[in-house]
């Protein structure tokens, strides 16, 4: 029987217009579903990190990763895992911060060194980076007060050493 976990895949491209579509359509093609996907140009403007995260067994990954190997503008292909790589995320949240609500926000905010980065009359929005369990963590924390929107990258990463 075949176990279904989370993959975190840090795929090196080259940085040309619908490099991206190509990646994320094989995905669609082989019915595979992305659980996250952030991509953005590495320190050479000719290079971008895709970083997807995906759901499925040891067989689908290494399916997806030989069809990304196919691809002409794809360099190298790392599966990430916990430890071998530094993974975080950002989290932004709105939330209700009216009256005697807000002082207790904030002593949350600090406890997980997040940050208020907009104050409004009734709300304050707040961003927290790191890993999943810590957002998800502060997220619980939050729902009580009433989050009014909420958007999360899913998770970035880079391998160690």
């Amino acid at each position: 029987m075949r176990e279904d976990k989370k993959i975190l895949l840090s795929i090196l491209v080259e940085n040309y217009a619908g490099t991206l579509s190509k990646v994320a359509g094989l995905f669609t093609r082989r019915g595979y579903n992305i659980d996250s996907l952030n991509v953005a140009e590495t320190q050479d403007p000719k290079l971008s990190r895709i970083t997807v995260a995906v759901t499925g067994d040891s067989y689908v990954i290494e399916q997806i990763t030989k069809q990304l190997h196919k691809l002409i503008n794809v360099i190298k292909i790392t599966i990430l895992s916990d430890e071998s790589s530094v993974q975080r995320e950002l989290m932004m949240i709105k939330v209700n911060s009216e009256g005697a609500k807000r002082s207790e926000i904030i002593q949350i905010v600090n406890i997980f060194k997040a940050n208020i980065i907009d104050v409004g009359h009734k709300s304050l929005i707040v961003s927290i980076t790191g890993d999943e369990e810590k957002n998800n963590a502060f997220l619980e924390l939050m729902k009580p007060f009433g989050i009014v929107e909420m958007t999360r990258t899913g998770p970035t990463a880079l391998e160690r050493g």
